[in-house]
């Protein structure tokens, strides 16, 4: 919606709100003033979902143990983030590995404003630094993925039908991926046309797994729809978190031979890694943030 129009819109609305039978009809009445903030905050730069909880995903790509460390890495820099903001996590999956590094791991952020802050974390991360799992003690270059999906209310406007989607029951998982004497709590929900998955087992129930799971679909669903929406319409490429995109790194974490992390997408960058990897993020989210704005 152009802006001239959106400020009509607003004004139509708050024109309205002034009327004596605005609350006649109270349902009418909700959804206008609904979209009277949706409409303010697209004006502000703040998207649909951005007030609003995240499911943060991160994956390991290409570089073996370095990579699935680098994980557990960005893991513990993102949950320190997390609790400066006075946030709040849980787990919905992990999948470990021997050496205290995770394959992929998934975890819910509840608070304001987590979606908004976080959505541009989404994207491929590299490190590169001398390698602990190796002898020589060469140089090593490993990656990362990031996703993050907004949590959506089960009241909202993005709809998959029933029959593009295969949900699936299994055991969850225990320490050092033990399984026996499980039930088949743990869900994995693929959403056929686009082949995303989500898998959740933190849950107490499988009823609570399922509707974790969908609410996870959903949410990626929704994220890969509005990239496809912005590159039609505005001709943005969009870096998808896909496979395809492993050499298209959104932010690098060089430990060796000098010391620094850099944006690539604003070539904002810090020389203090340890303040980074420790949590101290912000700079890079609000640097996107405008980035975002400008283009």
């Amino acid at each position: 919606m152009k802006k001239s129009d959106t400020l009509s819109r607003i004004s139509e609305i708050e024109s309205a709100m002034n009327l004596p039978t605005f609350w006649n009809n109270k349902d009418l009445a909700q959804a206008q003033i609904k979209e009277l903030q949706e409409l303010k905050d697209s004006l502000e730069g703040v998207g649909k979902y951005d007030r609003g909880n995240a499911h943060i995903t991160i994956f390991a790509g290409a570089g073996g143990d370095d990579a699935e460390d680098f994980v557990r890495m960005l893991l513990e820099m993102y949950m320190s983030y997390i609790e400066t903001k006075g946030w709040q996590y849980v787990f919905h999956s992990e999948n470990k590995n021997t050496v205290g590094g995770y394959r992929n791991i998934t975890l819910e952020v509840r608070g304001k404003g987590v979606y908004g802050n976080l959505k541009h974390e989404s994207g491929v991360h590299r490190l590169v630094r001398i390698s602990p799992f190796n002898a020589a003690k060469q140089r090593h270059t490993a990656f990362a993925m990031v996703e993050v999906v907004p949590q959506l209310p089960q009241k909202s406007d993005m709809e998959i039908a029933e029959d593009e989607l295969t949900i699936e029951f299994t055991r969850s998982s225990g320490p050092g991926g033990q399984n026996v004497n499980k039930r088949e709590t743990a869900v994995r929900v693929v959403h056929l046309p686009s082949k995303l998955s989500a898998f959740v087992e933190g849950e107490r129930s499988q009823l609570q797994n399922k509707e974790k799971a969908l609410e996870l679909i959903r949410g990626k669903v929704y994220n890969l729809r509005e990239q496809e929406r912005m590159e039609k319409e505005e001709g943005l490429q969009i870096s998808k978190t896909t496979d395809a995109q492993w050499g298209n790194q959104i932010r690098s974490y060089v430990l060796h031979p000098y010391q620094m992390v850099k944006d690539h997408r604003t070539n904002f960058e810090i020389r203090d890694v340890d303040k980074v990897l420790g949590g101290e993020i912000q700079e890079f989210i609000t640097a996107m943030k405008q980035y975002a704005e400008d283009l």
